[in-house]
């Protein structure tokens, strides 16, 4: 599972990283059912995470394909997943509402 969470990382957002880097941290269920694995990955820039972003979808773009994603969206709070546009997956919310309870917790 590592393997390809580190796969999906440098093929999606231009982050390479080996699968020994990566932990699985939560286990997700879906409304339809899906099944999502959450890993936690060592901290990166945002200015690092947004240009290797940049460089993915500009070589897709450069091979003629369009990228699997088109653009990133860095949130840190349940309300910013509330504002984001487009789709994205329903346990989102719940998972970044997590991720900060927990860094509360870690900070307290």
């Amino acid at each position: 599972m590592r393997y390809h969470a580190a796969r999906e990382l440098a093929e999606e957002i231009g982050v390479g990283l080996g699968p020994e880097e990566l932990r699985l941290w939560l286990v997700t269920r879906g409304e339809n059912r899906s099944i999502g694995l959450v890993f936690l990955a060592p901290p990166r820039p945002e200015t690092v995470l947004r240009e290797r972003f940049e460089a993915v979808t500009a070589a897709e773009r450069a091979l003629g394909r369009e990228p699997e994603l088109d653009r990133i969206a860095l949130v840190g709070s349940p309300v910013e997943v509330a504002d984001l546009e487009g789709p994205h997956v329903d346990y989102l919310e719940p998972v970044v509402r997590r991720y900060a309870e927990a860094s509360v917790r870690r900070d307290a």
